[in-house]
């Protein structure tokens, strides 16, 4: 087991990145708890991602999200898969960092498209064009993922072999004290 400080380690990125595989290995290399915020505001609400987008809209979404945060970051040193948004609220980002690290994970477009194309229940998606949907929405986002503390790019990477390349990174590494 490693010893680790107090700060929590927190993914971040386009959906198809692969944050909640690389969390829940990184969370278990590490001997820490693991939460998805997605999962979580699924439990809060009761319904899918994609029925609270369809029933509520982004807006009652992007702040039950919110609230998550709120909640995540009174946890400390766990690992923290959050949506692909999460960081297009600086409020959100101010959160998160205040008691921990913020990785995005990034990819291509059509790294993304390949990885997700067969998933329907992306809200975000449900279009006729997905993979110029995901190209416009990495446009929109690119300085939103500019927040984070650190980038890992996972085209062509396995979870596990992000959650190495993240876990032997010198800089993360005195961040989280293992």
């Amino acid at each position: 087991m490693l010893h680790t400080s107090q700060r929590s380690l927190i993914l971040t990125g386009f959906m198809g990145t692969g944050k909640t595989e690389t969390g829940k290995i990184i969370a278990k290399m590490l001997n820490r708890c693991f939460f998805d915020t997605d999962d979580l505001i699924e439990k809060k609400v009761g319904f899918t991602i994609s029925a609270i987008f369809e029933k509520f809209g982004e807006l009652y979404f992007r702040q039950t999200e919110t609230e998550v945060i709120k909640e995540m970051t009174k946890k400390s040193s766990v690992v923290i898969s959050c949506g692909g948004g999460t960081t297009l609220n600086p409020l959100n980002v101010d959160m998160l960092k205040s008691g921990g690290i913020i990785v995005n994970l990034c990819a291509s477009a059509e790294t993304i498209y390949g990885r997700i194309k067969k998933k329907h229940t992306r809200p975000l998606l449900k279009c006729e064009d997905s993979l110029s949907t995901i190209k416009r929405i990495l446009y929109t986002r690119k300085n939103a993922y500019k927040n984070c503390d650190f980038t890992f790019n996972t085209d062509e990477l396995t979870a596990s072999e992000v959650a190495n390349s993240i876990l032997n990174d010198v800089n993360i590494r005195k961040l989280l004290k293992i």
